[in-house]
């Protein structure tokens, strides 16, 4: 390490776009802090990959778990090393589920993992970036198309669009047999999208709440369609045939992890992409030499109202001060 050396954290570093995300970081000569579950399957797949040992450190991090959020928190603090960059990459999607899965705490699962452990750990690490030198130092959260109407991919209303109603399963705390935010019938694809809508939304809180104050930027990304990734190991397994060359052939909205992940890096580091409050796409058509463009999202996406109430509903699940 040298005293020039920025960290960046990326949640759910050992596979997908989180891991070539680290990788182009490290190959920036940043060093990456990889929040991981499984400590081992990280470790290994980071030599696999080729992120220098110099270049990471692989630290446990359950994000549907609330004590496990804060305790990373303050092992991360004990490394002494300054936040240049949190990545809010990490996601569970499990589309076959009959039944919710629930953290110890009683809420759905994906909604524990990729929106309220990462709502914990925004709100945790914010003093870490504001104290951070970094001119441009930014808090990224991964966005996903089918969670966007406004774009192409987002328009397939299967198994249901996005949509958060009033918040009244979220208001009711998840009690059984209450799983969806809007406390409606359970559907596993659309408590994925409504976990990502909610990302959305609290990136643009943060923005609100936070960037003229700190000059922390705040945004999200869609980096194309990683149709070959962990996040659909729950799928079957003629999915995870059929998707990739639907996506490479028909869509053309097919990206690698590689790519994904080199793009990941250039949200996070390259100039250009220092503009808080928005969600920056490479688009569903995938082209060429093609740049990023500031996409637009969708109503209920750009809601202040909701996007408020749901932060403040957040923060008492997660059991912070509202």
């Amino acid at each position: 390490m040298t005293d020039q050396q920025k960290t960046a954290i990326i949640t759910g570093a050992s596979s997908g776009v989180g891991l070539y995300g680290a990788k182009a970081l490290a190959a920036k000569g940043w060093h990456v802090i990889m929040a991981c579950r499984n400590l081992e399957k990280a470790e290994r797949v980071a030599k696999e990959v080729g992120i220098p040992a110099e270049s990471r450190t692989i630290m446990h991090l359950d994000l549907a778990d609330f004590d496990s959020v804060r305790k990373f928190v303050a092992d991360f603090r004990a490394t002494g090393r300054t936040l240049y960059s949190l990545v809010c990459n990490a996601a569970v999607y499990l589309p076959l589920a009959k039944e919710p899965q629930r953290n110890k705490d009683g809420y759905e699962i994906c909604v524990a993992t990729n929106h309220l452990g990462h709502f914990l750990l925004c709100n945790l690490m914010l003093e870490d970036l504001k104290n951070s030198p970094a001119e441009d130092k930014r808090l990224v959260i991964l966005g996903t198309v089918t969670a966007n109407p406004k774009e192409v991919g987002g328009k397939i209303p299967i198994p249901a669009p996005p949509d958060l109603g009033d918040l009244q399963g979220m208001a009711a705390g998840f009690k059984p047999p209450v799983a969806m935010i809007d406390g409606k019938v359970f559907k596993p694809g659309k408590a994925y999208k409504d976990s990502k809508l909610c990302n959305i939304l609290t990136m643009r809180e943060l923005h609100n709440r936070y960037h003229k104050e700190t000059g922390i930027v705040f945004n999200s990304f869609y980096p194309g369609c990683v149709a070959e990734t962990g996040l659909f190991r729950n799928h079957y397994g003629l999915f995870r045939t059929i998707f990739p060359w639907f996506q490479k052939n028909i869509t053309k909205g097919y990206v690698t992890e590689e790519v994904a992940g080199d793009r990941l890096a250039k949200v996070v580091a390259d100039p250009g992409f220092d503009v808080s409050g928005v969600y920056w796409s490479w688009g569903n058509r995938q082209q060429q030499g093609r740049e990023a463009f500031m996409q637009e999202v969708s109503d209920e996406a750009l809601d202040d109202n909701k996007a408020d109430v749901l932060w403040d509903l957040s923060a008492k699940l997660v059991g912070l001060s509202a």
